[in-house]
């Protein structure tokens, strides 16, 4: 009975160190997206900048592509001037993102904290993805009053979350790279654009699919692409983050 009794206690000895390992790594991840949610709660100075950027970008269409109704409202037009608004608004969202953290000495002050560098990486990109879809349910509503189409369909949502994530997985690791350089407003955009472009490309065909009642039979490769790309480049960020930092 003692001999059971320990041997049955020894596993549970052995996994809490893991457990604890995760809990913390969990904790640090939190951390990091909590302290830029209430940054931004006080200053507003991030998704404004975004929200009006994608606005912007919503009333430009809207008088540059003077089309017919009836035109404004087809599929593929509607799926590419979104992912248009969403990647631009995006890229402004990231770029200010990383450089408030240089600026204000956050970024060194992260760094010395005696965490996992890939928990500040989700923490970033976690925080990122919020703002990110913040910004994309407010357009929404605001496009489908303009353009009078509706775009709250269930299967369109998912491919806007699986988009937004494969483009924030790369977006910030890219931003942290590129905050370094003097020149990082041009920088990111052009670090970035090449490498999300499967991102954008499955995006918008599955969007103009969902949109236009397609089988799921064509819509399913890029919805596969997107999960695929979200998977991967997240696995490539964590291992490359802590070089990427350093600098």
């Amino acid at each position: 009975m003692t001999i059971e009794s320990e041997s049955s206690y020894l596993p549970e000895e052995q996994g809490t160190p893991a457990a604890s390992k995760v809990a913390g790594f969990l904790r640090a991840m939190g951390a990091v997206v909590w302290k830029d949610l209430s940054a931004e709660l006080r200053s507003r100075e991030l998704l404004s900048a975004m929200l009006i950027f994608a606005l912007l970008v919503i009333l430009i269409f809207n008088f540059a592509l003077d089309l017919d109704p009836a035109t404004r409202r087809e599929p593929t037009i509607t799926a590419g001037v979104l992912w248009v608004i969403f990647v631009f608004a995006g890229t402004l969202g990231l770029n200010r993102s990383m450089a408030i953290e240089k600026d204000r000495g956050c970024l060194d002050g992260l760094l010395l904290a005696p965490v996992d560098r890939s928990a500040i990486y989700f923490g970033k990109a976690l925080g990122n993805l919020v703002f990110m879809l913040m910004v994309e349910f407010i357009v929404l509503p605001i496009y489908s009053l303009l353009y009078n189409v509706n775009l709250f369909n269930p299967g369109l949502l998912l491919v806007i979350l699986l988009g937004s994530i494969g483009y924030v997985a790369v977006g910030t690791l890219l931003a942290t790279m590129a905050v370094q350089a003097r020149t990082r407003d041009i920088l990111l955009p052009i670090l970035l654009f090449p490498v999300v472009l499967p991102v954008i490309l499955a995006a918008v065909k599955a969007s103009t699919g969902f949109l236009d009642g397609s089988e799921m039979d064509v819509i399913r490769p890029w919805i596969n692409l997107l999960i695929a790309y979200d998977i991967i480049f997240s696995a490539v960020a964590f291992m490359v983050f802590d070089y990427v930092v350093e600098e």
